[in-house]
């Protein structure tokens, strides 16, 4: 047995198994539950490992290389259609600065390959260059030569230098990276309580709130500099982040996550802003919080964030046309945004990996067949067959609204992350360990005898 495992308490619980029955061995369509225990089926895995692969190096990759790096000024391209053609030269910082994380996080994470490293590092200098204020924040956009065309009045500019800068430090272990991650984190959190600062139009009377986007962001912002600098300077301010995210903005009696709640972390359910959710938003920030917590050993925080992706994915989900919803209202009012029905490729990639996560961790089987579900739609909606990469946004029907490949808000980071990531949890999801395939073959043979 210490042949197949290599510590002792497994080892005892599989000799347990073994001892006192020949139908140790129990199948599903793509499960074998050994004495209680869920492994998936090899063959299951492997499968899905090959659909993401290709779907991330045959698609994905080849379109935002070919049409998405600005080779004259520097940065990128990102105002794409569905064919790679640019219909508009403007660059926005999140948009950029997240496509310098994803070219150096496939370098070091998927394959080694020097151009995707120089992309990123091109993009680091020409935005270092052109999108950095006076007071170290960085511009919300600038045109395609670099020069500032909207003023630095977003909080998740500095998200996305820090998620590009520590990524390209972990790829090369320049400390100009590093540096540059610091900095940008330390603004982060230096704006999260006023995150427009002078920009902020609200007057004076207006209600004052706390908004989940920023501690959502602190969230993935702090697994991502551990992971990449090895330091542990904010894990106070994160751990802060992640208490609020699953013990304020999450709600136990309406089982959802608000995006908006008071400052004395009450609701208010007399406001269109109050009653306003965001499941993609929720979704993603579990798997951030399952990250975190294997990440800092925290398994208390497991069963919540799981109890919570089961409640976001069952309220999201569209039972008349498939899908997840982009906006929602808590009690099912009108929705202010005219938007709010549609279904957006963003918020499947991230339901899919708050499935992924969820169930290599437990194993519980509710979170596969959501998983199953959502790959089955996500693929069958968003996925261009004719030119490669998805389409970002359709109607309720789940018919394609804009044939647009990459523009104000999409980019080479959501699809490929996912893409990615989910590769990454298929390959630590574990599959029938070999001695229960020949201990089956063994008894099926005794049975014989």
């Amino acid at each position: 047995l210490l042949f197949f495992f290599n510590d002792t308490a497994t080892t005892e619980i599989y000799t347990r198994s073994i001892v006192g029955s020949v139908r140790c061995v129990q199948e599903t369509g793509y499960q074998r539950r050994v004495h209680g225990i869920s492994f998936m089926k090899q063959e299951v895995l492997t499968a899905y490992i090959k659909k993401y692969d290709e779907e991330l190096k045959d698609s994905v990759i080849p379109f935002w290389e070919k049409y998405g790096i600005d080779k004259e000024m520097g940065g990128f391209l990102h105002y794409l259609d569905q064919d790679g053609s640019v219909y508009d030269t403007d660059k926005y910082m999140w948009l950029q600065w997240r496509m310098v994380y994803m070219f150096a996080t496939l370098y070091t994470s998927y394959k080694q390959t020097p151009i995707w490293l120089e992309y990123s590092k091109q993009g680091f200098e020409f935005l270092v260059k052109h999108g950095k204020a006076e007071d170290g924040s960085y511009y919300f956009a600038l045109n395609r030569q670099g020069k500032p065309i909207i003023a630095p009045f977003n909080i998740f500019s500095e998200a996305f230098v820090v998620m590009g800068s520590a990524a390209l430090y972990k790829a090369t272990k320049e400390e100009k990276y590093k540096t540059e991650a610091i900095s940008a984190m330390n603004h982060y959190i230096s704006r999260i309580h006023n995150p427009k600062r002078q920009w902020e139009k609200s007057m004076p009377d207006k209600t004052k709130r706390l908004a989940f986007g920023p501690y959502m962001i602190l969230a993935n912002l702090g697994t991502v500099m551990k992971e990449c600098l090895g330091i542990t300077d904010y894990d106070e301010k994160v751990k802060e982040g992640i208490m609020l995210v699953v013990d304020k903005f999450w709600n136990e009696d309406k089982k959802v996550m608000f995006e908006n709640i008071n400052t004395d972390f009450t609701i208010d359910l007399d406001s269109c802003d109050g009653r306003h959710i965001n499941p993609g938003h929720g979704l993603e920030s579990m798997w951030f919080v399952l990250k975190y917590a294997e990440q800092n050993k925290v398994p208390e925080l497991v069963p919540k964030a799981c109890k919570i992706i089961k409640a976001l994915l069952e309220f999201g989900w569209d039972k008349q046309y498939g899908g997840i919803y982009y906006f929602m209202d808590v009690l099912g009012k009108p929705h202010v945004e005219l938007q709010w029905d549609t279904k957006l490729w963003w918020v499947h990639n991230e339901a899919i990996l708050s499935c992924l996560y969820a169930y290599r961790i437990t194993k519980d089987k509710e979170f596969w067949d959501w998983f199953v579900k959502l790959d089955e739609y996500s693929f069958t909606h968003f996925k261009d067959p004719k030119f490669g990469e998805w389409f970002g946004y359709l109607n309720r029907r789940g018919e394609v609204t804009h044939t647009l490949k990459g523009g104000r808000w999409k980019s080479f980071f959501h699809l490929p992350r996912y893409l990615l990531f989910a590769i990454e949890q298929f390959k630590g999801i574990a599959p029938v360990p070999q001695f229960f395939t020949l201990l089956n073959h063994l008894q099926l043979s005794l049975i014989h005898i």
